[in-house]
């Protein structure tokens, strides 16, 4: 382990890490030593040109877990086994012409999906949720709207029942979060993932599951649960988080004053900014060296973990010479990931169309909103990997229920 490898985790990440990246950048240059939990060394790759290269190199920079260096220090009861993992039968971890293969059966089955259904299930909940808040005069819209939202609209695109939503919510939660429950929650997600592709295998549907099912390729129904788990665990909680943070800065920020007062035209500007500035997904694990290489100025030996630092390299000075320049309308940032393992494009229209209508949604319903507590406390969650906020408290004059 480097000496002065910095710790990925602690509360930095939660109340400054536009300031730690810099720090890191400033300390150790584009690849920075990092320990995870358990004295676990990787690399957090916070250059922009850096993290193109890593993720444009699937034969260098692979996504086979196996080949990682660490398995002999890594315990069954690891925190950050469902974020980072043994190699599994998903699609996070297959590479090649199999990775093709199934990132095309993926994104057939999200492609199919009529848009103007996915807009009209993504009103219809959201329009639901603000029922049940709209009288009280003040919300909390993290908990009570932005976490329930998107796998509300995920799981009737996929095939669940709409009683299904809290369950998995918890357990996408806990799973992500890196923490005690999150072994428990990789569990009940896999099982009722395993129950819905059982009972679509005997009654198929017009939903995502189904379509999957009548793929040919030839996978198997751990291959497909595991896919499954990857594609509600990246369309929930980062779009949840998105919803979040873009709320916030239209809140806090007086150049978006006027999407409060009945504009829209700056929802889309200010949802681009957070993902240059405040990026849901900060930093995702990883790619595996398939041999010793230079990176950055490291050597980085054969096995070593990287750690994709999307919002490190979004504000990588190299690339970002003049901040205000490069948001609004550019859509050159890392929030999608790059390379052959980026977000499917349906992935990202599907949580971009879930995202701003739940935005619009809430600024249509609740006219006059505004913050129920100063800018400055409002926290976000403890986690190095997704950036979101523990709570938006807000108020607003009752309205009544649709």
């Amino acid at each position: 382990m480097t000496p002065d490898a910095v710790p990925l985790g602690g509360p930095r990440f939660q109340t400054e890490p536009a300031r730690l990246y810099r720090e890191m950048r400033r300390d150790h240059g584009a690849v920075t030593p990092v320990v995870l939990d358990g004295d676990v060394p990787a690399w957090l790759v916070v250059g922009y040109r850096e993290l193109h290269q890593v993720t444009g190199d699937p034969v260098l920079f692979s996504r086979d877990s196996d080949l990682w260096n660490q398995w002999d220090m890594i315990p069954d009861d690891w925190p950050l086994l469902p974020m980072i993992g043994r190699k599994q039968p998903s699609i996070l971890y297959t590479v090649g012409e199999r990775h093709r293969e199934r990132a095309g059966m993926i994104s057939d089955a999200l492609e199919a999906i009529d848009p103007f259904e996915l807009r009209g299930h993504a009103e219809r909940f959201a329009d639901e949720l603000i029922d049940g808040l709209c009288t009280a005069g003040e919300a909390d819209l993290i908990g009570q709207y932005a976490m329930l939202l998107p796998v509300r609209v995920l799981a009737r695109l996929y095939g669940f029942s709409d009683e299904d939503g809290p369950g998995l919510v918890t357990a996408l939660n806990d799973m992500i979060d890196g923490r005690e429950r999150a072994i428990a929650g990789q569990t009940h997600l896999a099982t009722s993932m395993a129950q819905l592709l059982a009972d679509r295998k005997a009654d198929p549907a017009d939903d995502v599951v189904s379509r999957m099912l009548q793929d040919k390729s030839g996978f198997t129904d751990e291959e497909m649960m595991n896919d499954l788990m990857v594609m509600m665990a990246a369309g929930h909680q980062p779009t949840a988080d998105w919803i979040g943070n873009s709320l916030r800065l239209m809140l806090t920020d007086s150049r978006f004053a006027a999407s409060l007062f009945g504009g829209r035209n700056s929802v889309a500007e200010a949802m681009n900014e957070v993902l240059w500035e405040d990026t849901p997904s900060q930093n995702i694990a990883g790619r595996w060296a398939s041999r010793d290489t230079q990176l950055g100025g490291r050597r980085i030996r054969a096995g070593d973990l990287l750690i994709l630092g999307l919002q490190g390299a979004n504000s990588d000075p190299q690339v970002r010479t003049d901040a205000s320049a490069l948001t609004g309308g550019n859509n050159a940032h890392f929030s999608f990931g790059h390379g052959e393992h980026r977000c499917p494009f349906p992935a990202q229209e599907v949580a971009e169309v879930v995202a701003r209508t739940g935005i619009e949604v809430v600024l249509d319903r609740l006219p006059d909103i505004d913050l129920a507590v100063p800018a400055d406390s409002l926290t976000r969650r403890p986690s190095p990997w997704l950036r979101g906020l523990t709570a938006l408290p807000v108020r607003f004059t009752p309205v009544p229920a649709l």
